[in-house]
């Protein structure tokens, strides 16, 4: 088959293939994909791609490759600009392209590129040593990773912005007897997060341009969402996580309230004035966007 007689779309087709192929463009030629649009032995690339003045076709198509995979490298880079700053571009740089490699782009969204990078710093990070009892560097930068691939998720994902959210009035009109087998249901956007790292002020301190240093490791709970297409995170205590995580669990108010008293993280007294204080918080900050009522 000649130049000539290939179709368009099936040259673009053996072009995606070649420049996008984790091996390069040499594997991308040799692969059974490209092969089964265009057969090419490995001396006959010029019949697709011709050769120019200056350059052979390898060099010509290789161009492409280089450009496709620094537009995916910029977009990483954007995704998840503190951890290159924590990582250094070099560095980060070199394990993008080991990540290229391991989980090349399947999806037609750029916004899928960046889904399993926390998964594969977790899988690339060296043995811990026997003895290692505190979270170190490897952990900061996997949970780094995690909160700013976290927050993409949330601001592309489903949100609340045209949705009836719970208010307090509503919350008022239940009676006191019907609140312990009630459901609260959260919103699409809503996450709950716990950290080894104070990772959300460092990704705070780099959008302000600013170098931070390292953390020291801190236990830390996020309560995350999206309100206005902002996204939006509440560093959270130990309790108030504790009670929250039941809720999003899918407890009812009853039995949530039940393993939040058993767990004994308040004192008795205490306990009715805290929770008026955190359910109005928690829906004024629209956590909830309704209730189911138990059938019992």
């Amino acid at each position: 088959m000649n130049q000539k007689q290939r179709k368009l779309d099936q040259i673009q087709r053996w072009m995606q293939t070649v420049i996008s192929a984790p091996g390069g463009v040499e594997a991308g030629i040799a692969s059974e994909e490209a092969q089964r649009e265009i057969p090419l032995a490995n001396d006959q690339l010029e019949s697709v791609i011709t050769r120019s003045s200056q350059q052979t076709s390898q060099e010509r198509i290789g161009i492409y490759a280089n450009a496709y995979y620094a537009r995916l490298l910029e977009c990483l880079s954007e995704e998840y600009a503190a951890l290159v700053s924590a990582m250094g571009t070099a560095a980060f740089g070199a394990f993008s392209l080991q990540y290229l490699q391991k989980y090349p782009p399947a999806s037609y969204t750029l916004g899928e590129l960046g889904a399993r990078f926390p998964q594969f710093l977790q899988e690339s990070r060296p043995e811990p040593e026997s003895n290692a009892e505190t979270p170190d560097w490897t952990d900061f930068l996997i949970e780094l990773a995690t909160l700013e691939r976290v927050y993409s998720e949330v601001f592309d994902g489903p949100g609340i912005e045209k949705q009836d959210l719970l208010t307090a009035e509503t919350l008022n009109t239940i009676s006191p007897e019907e609140w312990p087998d009630l459901t609260l249901q959260m919103a699409p956007c809503f996450r709950l997060m716990e950290f080894q790292f104070p990772v959300q002020e460092y990704i705070s301190s780099t959008k302000r341009d600013e170098i931070p240093d390292i953390p020291a490791a801190q236990t830390t709970r996020l309560a995350i969402t999206r309100r206005n297409y902002i996204v939006r995170r509440a560093a959270i205590s130990e309790t108030e996580y504790f009670l929250l995580s039941r809720l999003h669990h899918g407890l009812t108010v009853g039995d949530a309230i039940s393993e939040f008293a058993e767990a004994g993280l308040l004192e008795p007294e205490q306990m009715a004035g805290q929770l008026h204080v955190w359910f109005k918080h928690w829906t004024e900050s629209a956590y909830f966007v309704g209730v189911t009522r138990s059938n019992h």
